[in-house]
């Protein structure tokens, strides 16, 4: 769903909240690569802040802040950011605390934009109730915004929208308004469909997301900092901006948000993509579900995510190769989520990306009529972890070679096709299996690092490994896993982790997958997807439970990566039953034996897109 805890306003990294008015600071130059550019100096002066109420159709008023230059000249017209938040535009410190200085917008308003930020409906200090996710009422109040800020006596008539997470989706869906004043928008480390990208990945609950989603949205909701941001923050943070003196209007806003629905209930769809409550189904609130709108308008987008962002990366994926707006564009960064940590094993920590400048150079040409060169370069730019070096592509994925690897004997990972007619690996779900607290999961709740180390996690796994690599080797698109399987369950889920496994027995996880065997059913290989990973539908009429004791075919791609392995490192394949600390445990009632093949008829295999094929194991 996107709908995640958006850096700069929920586990909204506190400290980062504290110390930058709502956002995360921004980070320096990227240290290489071709995005580095110089922006336009900045303008002279302070920026000044107002808040009030704009009332929509129906009598709702939501509360809107809007920064613009301390010397804005009257002839002088800007462009504006728009930027929707279902985790409050600000925060009101105690007494006698200043409000620090919200250096993300001074960034912009200093290069000569209007920065225009709002609560949406039954959000934050914004009057009205969130009955669902993105709804119908929450895209067409951004269409009245932008009207209200085309009537400004500053703007130019051009407006771009920008956003993280929940954010990021509620400012891509904007563009399904067909605003003609709408001309760009930047989704960042978001959804794309409401289904597989973050509440059901390969068709699995994500069983611990969504209760602390919204017990967090339920906390911010009545005005006060959910209790997973730090108790320092909670010290410091009065609540919520309000957006008028009158603090009545502030208490009848929070009043009014107590018929708020429960977000997790709203975003529960069932087993499959095409259960619904009433009407209303997954493609209604997805980007997806809206593409025929989004081509129709042709306002570009430039799409976010980092390696280690949930199942996110695919999501951008999935949205670059949909979406055919002349324009558009993708990153992939070495990222959790948010883009404020960097999780390349070989330099962690906060990420020296400025994404600022990088999205004034997309906003630039589009907004402001100010050529940034950013059309004379690709499309699409990618990260290689442990190489750390960015690269540039015409497409996503860039041209690979297919490296299969069989399972073998002995937890051997081999180029050999397995001959033998008979050859299976038992394998007993060890429930107790997990992937700790500091994972690409536990991100969505807000900028995270990730670890991984996964040394002592396989041993309750099975794993198959190749041997050391003669040289290095880069794995750069969509892993694909083919297992042949044989249960004593006729469901279950099954996850794959790519790891890297150094000389001195270190284990790293490279990247991962899953899929819910009832959701094994292919789909056509067909649309933007086809042809590079296996496609589920994820529906009713598609189930197919295993059958006891059959050898039945689980084909499903791991999340995209871009990551060199170096000479004398070797490939692991592990693989699990459970995640028990994301994931509900499927079945509930019994605890299966597998028989995974690896013989001529039953070949399991890895297939790995690799770039440069010169060190095969």
């Amino acid at each position: 769903m996107g709908p995640i805890v958006q850096r700069g306003a929920v586990a909204l990294a506190l400290v980062a909240l504290v110390a930058c008015g709502g956002e995360a600071p921004r980070a320096g130059d990227a240290a290489t690569g071709s995005l580095v550019w110089a922006p336009p100096a900045p303008r002279p002066g302070e920026v000044v802040r107002s808040s009030r109420y704009v009332p929509m159709r129906d009598g709702v008023r939501l509360a809107v802040d809007v920064q613009l230059p301390s010397d804005l000249g009257e002839a002088e017209r800007l462009p504006a950011l728009l930027l929707p938040n279902r985790y409050w535009r600000g925060m009101e410190m105690r007494w006698p605390i200043p409000e620090p200085p919200d250096e993300r917008a001074a960034f912009f308003v200093r290069r000569g934009y209007a920065w225009v930020s709002y609560d949406v409906r039954g959000a934050g200090a914004s009057f009205g109730a969130h009955r669902q996710p993105w709804s119908a009422a929450e895209l067409a109040d951004g269409a009245e915004l932008v009207d209200w800020i085309v009537a400004q006596p500053w703007s130019n008539g051009r407006v771009g929208s920008e956003g993280t997470s929940y954010n990021g989706t509620a400012a891509e869906l904007l563009l399904v308004n067909g605003h003609p004043a709408l001309r760009a928008a930047a989704p960042r480390f978001s959804l794309f469909d409401a289904y597989t990208d973050v509440p059901y990945p390969g068709g699995v609950p994500q069983s611990w997301f969504l209760p602390v989603w919204a017990e967090a949205n339920a906390a911010l909701d009545a005005g006060m900092l959910p209790a997973v941001a730090p108790w320092l923050g909670r010290l410091l943070v009065r609540g919520v901006r309000p957006a008028s003196p009158d603090r009545g209007l502030l208490a009848a806003a929070l009043a009014e948000h107590r018929e708020n629905r429960d977000p997790a209930a709203a975003m529960a769809w069932g087993v499959f993509r095409d259960d619904r409550e009433g009407d209303l189904g997954v493609d209604a609130i997805s980007p997806k579900g809206h593409r025929a709108a989004l081509e129709a308008g042709g306002a570009p987008l430039y799409g976010w995510s980092g390696w280690f962002d949930g199942a996110n990366p695919r999501a951008a994926v999935e949205r670059h190769l949909t979406l055919r707006i002349p324009g558009s564009r993708l990153i992939l960064g070495p990222w959790s989520h948010g883009g404020g940590i960097g999780v390349s094993p070989t330099s962690p920590g906060p990420s020296a990306f400025d994404a600022d400048a990088e999205l004034l150079r997309f906003f630039d040409p589009l907004l402001a009529e100010r050529r940034s060169g950013i059309e004379a370069t690709p499309p699409v730019h990618y990260y290689t972890m442990v190489e750390d070096r960015w690269k540039a592509s015409a497409e996503w994925p860039p041209p690979a070679e297919r490296l299969v690897l069989h399972l073998a004997g002995a937890g051997r990972l081999a180029r050999e096709r397995p001959t033998a007619e008979e050859a299976a690996d038992p394998y007993r779900v060890d429930f107790e299996a997990g992937s700790g607290r500091l994972t690409r999961w536990d991100a969505l709740m807000g900028d995270l690092a990730v670890d991984l180390d996964r040394s002592e996690r396989d041993a309750r796994l099975l794993t198959y490994t190749s041997d050391p690599l003669p040289a290095a080797l880069e794995v750069t698109g969509h892993p694909v896993v083919s297992l042949y399987v044989a249960s004593t369950a006729t469901d279950g889920v099954f996850i794959a982790y790519l790891e890297d496994v150094a000389p001195d027995g270190r284990v790293t996880l490279v990247t991962e997958g899953l899929l819910r065997a009832l959701h094994r059913r292919l789909e056509p290989a067909s649309g933007p997807l086809g042809g590079i990973v296996p496609l589920h539908g994820f529906r009713r009429a598609d189930a197919w439970p295993l059958v006891l004791g059959e050898v039945a075919e689980l084909r499903f791609d791991l999340l995209p990566t871009s990551y060199r392995f170096r000479a004398g490192h070797a490939v692991r394949l592990a693989l699990a039953g459970a995640d028990r600390d994301h994931f509900a445990r499927i079945p509930e009632d019994t605890t299966p034996t597998w028989q995974v093949q690896r013989s001529g008829r039953h070949p399991s295999q890895l297939v790995l897109p690799v770039v440069s094929a010169a060190a095969r194991p």
